[in-house]
């Protein structure tokens, strides 16, 4: 069989033919004979030079628009009422850089206006932001891109789905 790897397993006769099985997200070939009680599976020779040949390409480098619902009301579960508010904001900034891929974050005021609308504990369940992955002009700072969060109006968060929105800038 060459220099690939091969593993023999015994009473296999359920197995008689040949083909390709998956054990472990590795792929094998199989070759079972009628008389036999033994199986042989034999390694699937990897691809040459993939993993070389291939660029890497990050897509945290490029610029996006999406619009996403935020459920804040499991997020918020267990804190206490002083702290509603601002762990909101918290928990916004951590859902942002999490889908984003930016540790620089910026939330817009109108947000901040609509999670504080109700006062420090009566903190909105849901809320509907559109997050934009921009270029960072500022050259002295350390981050290339930076995301924006903002509001975005809704009557009801019935059938919302994330949305990738078009730039419009």
């Amino acid at each position: 069989m060459g220099r690939e790897k091969v593993w023999r397993i015994c009473g296999s006769k359920s197995l008689i033919g040949s083909g390709s099985l998956v054990l472990n997200y590795l792929i094998f070939w199989f070759s079972v004979v009628e008389d036999e009680s033994v199986l042989y599976l034999a390694m699937a020779p990897s691809k040459k030079g993939s993993k070389q040949e291939r660029k890497p390409r990050s897509a945290m480098s490029e610029v996006v628009t999406r619009e996403y619902t935020v459920n804040l009301h499991r997020r918020l579960h267990g804190v206490g009422f002083k702290k509603r508010a601002p762990k909101a904001i918290k928990a916004i900034r951590k859902f942002a850089e999490e889908q984003m891929g930016t540790k620089d974050v910026r939330v817009h005021i109108r947000l901040n206006e609509f999670l504080w609308s109700k006062g420090v504990k009566n903190v909105p369940f849901r809320v509907r932001v559109r997050l934009s992955r921009r270029r960072n002009d500022d050259e002295s700072s350390a981050d290339r891109l930076y995301t924006l969060v903002t509001h975005v109006p809704v009557t009801t968060f019935k059938k919302l789905t994330t949305v990738n929105v078009d730039n419009e800038e």
